[in-house]
């Protein structure tokens, strides 16, 4: 019989479950900034949060309720839905934000990118064809 190194037996125990996701990395990221803030502030409230925040994002990670688990991932990226690009590459987003305009349709709702710097412009929307002006 084979013997299983430590890497084969955490990957066989870690199958099945949730693992990593966007609202656990971002609890742990608040976590650690908090534990760092603690250093010197000092606080046993500060302490107690990180440590649930850590509590938590563990929990969410092994938990085997797959759907639970990515239901609460779905709320989460909805809610933070237009800040996500600004937290993944801050400096593409800004140069983003620097070269284009984002425009919503006003008949889908649909995120429409434009050109800054054109003036006024008729703009397409690519989702229901809808024509319409903006300024860019």
């Amino acid at each position: 019989m084979e013997k299983k190194g430590f890497d084969q037996k955490l990957a066989s125990w870690l199958r099945g479950r949730n693992g990593t996701d966007e609202l656990s990395t971002c609890v742990i990221v608040v976590a650690f900034i908090l534990v760092v803030v603690n250093i010197f502030v000092r606080s046993l409230v500060l302490t107690i949060i990180s440590g649930v925040l850590i509590v938590y994002a563990l929990f969410r990670m092994t938990s085997k309720n797959l759907e639970a688990r990515e239901n609460e991932n779905g709320v989460f990226t909805e809610f933070i839905g237009p800040v996500r690009p600004w937290l993944r590459n801050p400096a593409q987003a800004m140069g983003e934000a620097r070269a284009y305009k984002h425009l919503k349709c006003p008949e889908c709702g649909q995120r429409v990118r434009v050109p800054r710097g054109k003036g006024k412009i008729r703009v397409r929307c690519p989702q229901c064809n809808m024509k319409f002006d903006a300024r860019s």
